[in-house]
């Protein structure tokens, strides 16, 4: 009998678009596939339907792929829908997507989907009727009025009046001011004083492209910031409410939960359960239960809210749908009752289809998955301990990579140890409870002494180890000479080439003895700039004119790196990244088209489909990189094939040069003829990365997809590499339980990587 379909859709015509696709990519890479086959459906902002292709589904933001879905991928329509799909899994949010009129449209077609019914949709949707329902029956929430558009498009006629309005409600400033009808803290405001409040309802009526919509103004409240998500018992249908999560936001931000911290590596800080006592933490859950049962929420409810001094709980956003990105609070609470993100999946579509009374037509063959249980236990797996965390400036990013690489290594070729490295670079065996928290300090916080792993007995832990480490230690050399001593196979470049390319001066000088272009450069040293800044300001201007590159001249990620186009910003520049490093790496700034490619293989390695980096400014941002929506990459590059291919035999062959094995990814810019100082194109080589961030939008994955190489095989690579490495490396055969060409990890290289 065939598995049921689950269409998880994704996209939409909202502007939380961003978070959806983020959303449904999850669900994607953690459907149980022994009982659901996943089909990726995509919306596009203007309501066009696409069965998505899978070299689309790890992209880093929609607009890298969606000029080219039109060629590339099956355009559907909604009737169409019901003959692919059993059920929708719904990972859309905000406008179209989780107020009530998608649900309305899946209705009509008669396919079951996750989630409340339309008209629960519909009104926790509108924060306005929302609270009116609320207050109906008993429910705190925060004092505040309504301002329609027409108010906010004749400010100035209506100012005295708002304010009057505020003063009666005792609503004072600082004041949140938010659009009705949107999410994921979009057009939100913290205003402050009265004379501010114009430009934020502005904001806020207008953040929708195409229409206006009215704005609450909401007193701040204060107390401890919670989000709360209430599911079902499967049996019983009862609420099953999971621990609470505290959120401390940043004391330097926008004064609330805003976008960037909800979905940017690292920022703010999660505490779950609550910091509070067992009987607020029960009050929260109580009131947040009654939630749901009062706008009848059905299947997930995500309760967000303020628990004050005097324990009073005020609800401030219930939401039928949650986000769903590796690390949401949806599966933080759930890891806290053992649940993984695969089971917690399950359970949700398990709890809308026995309301449904749909469960029987789910194929749930015991006897399969227990044959398929014990032949999986049968087999010798390959252990590997992933590594992540670590001191540099780059840990909330090696976080994200460890998880992600956990997360898609096989469970039935892999046994995996999640090892988190403090600090102090102790390593620590983690659970799943732990490995979902946001942030490297929460973990580093909650790690108990009892799960520490020597480094001398990591050896008889795993039979491979795999670094998502990046910058510092992790990626100069040093973890990579332990695992030597220790007889480890690791993944990417050896003890040599690792140090070599943390120092991006002395890179830059082998390559350019070897013949290939790099940006001028003048290498400063603390000590001299200390003793006699004016000399080094005149050696750096004999050398380079403005605009000039600051960064530092061992770290990753954009961290410090600046243009400058003037002596102050230099001096200023410098000062910034000598506070904490020994030197810094000026450099000319280069015009052309910047390039990222990923090169794959030891003797005989292939470069990816080049992407080219699209940035807002000159400097690739942090938020760029890792922040849903904020960058983007296109890939294959628009660029002529001549270019695409002198890139590619340029960056294999520095590659080589270093000396680098297994992966990297190569950052370049390419100058045609025309902008080329030497009259011909060519490639200028900026910066290598041993070991890339492997993030699940990582532009890597966006490549190897271009040639049909899935997440999960791209890591196998890494890891069939891995071991080639280290057995040429010792002339000898390999201690591990596998064998190279054990086809659990034999991919066919000249198929896969060729480039044409």
């Amino acid at each position: 009998m065939p598995k049921l379909r689950v269409g998880v859709l994704m996209g939409g015509k909202t502007i939380e678009k961003e978070v959806s696709f983020n959303s449904g990519r999850t669900i994607c890479d953690h459907l149980d596939t022994t009982n659901f086959v996943p089909i990726p459906i995509f919306q596009t902002f203007t309501g066009e339907l696409y069965i998505l292709p899978i070299k689309f589904l790890h992209r880093g933001k929609i607009s890298d792929f969606e000029a080219r879905l039109e060629q590339e991928a099956e355009k559907i329509s909604w009737d169409k829908l019901k003959e692919l799909v059993d059920y929708i899994y719904l990972a859309v949010h905000g406008r179209y997507a989780e107020d009530g009129t998608l649900q309305g449209m899946l209705e009509v077609l008669n396919i079951p989907y996750l989630g409340s019914n339309v008209f629960t949709s519909a009104i926790t949707m509108d924060k306005i009727k929302q609270r009116d329902f609320l207050e109906l029956h008993g429910i705190l929430i925060p004092h505040g009025i309504t301002i329609t558009p027409e108010k906010i498009n004749n400010f100035s006629a209506y100012r005295t009046q708002i304010l009057n309005l505020l003063e009666q409600r005792k609503i004072n400033f600082p004041v949140v001011v938010k659009p009705h009808q949107e999410g994921s803290s979009l057009g939100i405001s913290v205003v402050k004083k009265a004379q501010d409040l114009q430009m934020a309802l502005e904001l806020a009526c207008n953040i929708y492209p195409t229409c206006q919509q009215s704005v609450l103004i909401e007193e701040k409240i204060q107390g401890l910031e919670f989000s709360a998500v209430i599911l079902e018992d499967l049996i019983t249908g009862a609420p099953l409410a999971l621990p609470p999560t505290e959120i401390e936001i940043e004391a330097h931000g926008a004064g609330f939960f805003d976008y960037e911290q909800k979905y940017m590596p690292g920022r703010a800080i999660k505490h779950t359960p609550a910091r509070c006592s067992t009987a607020d933490l029960k009050l929260i859950q109580d009131v947040c239960t009654k939630v749901k049962t009062v706008l009848d929420i059905k299947t997930i409810a995500r309760i967000d809210g303020f628990l004050t001094s005097d324990s009073r709980v005020i609800i401030i956003d219930p939401n039928t749908l949650s986000g769903m990105s590796p690390a949401t609070f949806l599966f933080l609470q759930a890891a806290e009752i053992g649940m993984s993100h695969t089971s917690l999946i399950n359970h949700l579509i398990y709890t809308d289809l026995k309301r449904k009374n749909l469960l029987e037509n789910i194929v749930l063959d015991q006897n399969n998955l227990k044959n398929l249980e014990l032949n999986n236990n049968s087999l010798t797996k390959i252990r590997v301990a992933v590594l992540f965390g670590g001191d540099s400036n780059e840990r909330e990013i090696s976080l994200e990579s460890g998880r992600n690489v956990i997360y898609k290594l096989s469970p039935q070729k892999y046994t995996v140890i999640p090892l988190f490295l403090n600090h102090k670079f102790e390593l620590y065996k983690i659970s799943n409870k732990l490995l979902v928290r946001s942030k490297t300090t929460e973990i580093a916080e909650l790690l108990d002494p009892i799960d520490k792993v020597n480094w001398s007995d990591l050896s008889t832990l795993a039979d491979f180890v795999f670094i998502a480490l990046h910058g510092g230690k992790g990626e100069n050399g040093a973890i990579q000479g332990a695992l030597e001593m220790l007889d480890l196979p690791y993944n990417g470049s050896g003890v040599f080439t690792s140090a070599l390319c943390m120092d991006k001066f002395k890179t830059n000088q082998l390559l350019t003895q070897l013949g290939f272009s790099v940006p001028q450069n003048y290498y400063l040293t603390k000590t001299n700039w200390n003793l006699n800044l004016e000399l080094e300001l005149i050696n750096i201007k004999a050398k380079l004119n403005f605009p000039l590159i600051i960064k530092p001249a061992d770290d990753g990620c954009s961290v410090f790196v600046e243009k400058v186009i003037n002596q102050e910003q230099l001096i200023n520049a410098i000062n910034k990244i000598l506070v904490t490093k020994d030197h810094a790496l000026i450099e000319e700034f280069i015009v052309g088209t910047e390039l990222t490619i990923g090169v794959i293989g030891n003797q005989n390695p292939r470069a990816l489909p080049p992407s080219k980096t699209v940035v807002a400014h000159d400097i690739l941002s942090m938020a760029e990189k890792f922040l849903p929506g904020a960058g983007e990459n296109q890939t294959p590059a628009p660029l002529p094939i001549t270019a695409l291919e002198l890139a590619q035999k340029t960056v294999t062959d520095a590659y080589q040069a270093v000396g680098c094995a297994g992966y990297a990814r190569i950052d370049c810019f390419y100058q045609d003829a025309q902008i080329s100082p030497t009259n011909q194109p060519r490639i200028v080589i900026i910066e290598f990365n041993t070991l890339p961030a492997l993030t699940p939008a990582t532009c890597l994955f966006h490549q190897a997809a271009e040639l049909d190489i899935r997440p999960m095989d791209f890591i196998d690579l890494i890891i069939q590499f891995g071991f080639e490495k280290h057995t040429k490396n010792l002339k000898a055969s390999i201690k591990a339980p596998v064998s190279l060409s054990n086809q659990s990890l034999n991919i066919n290289l000249t198929k896969n990587l060729e480039i044409t």
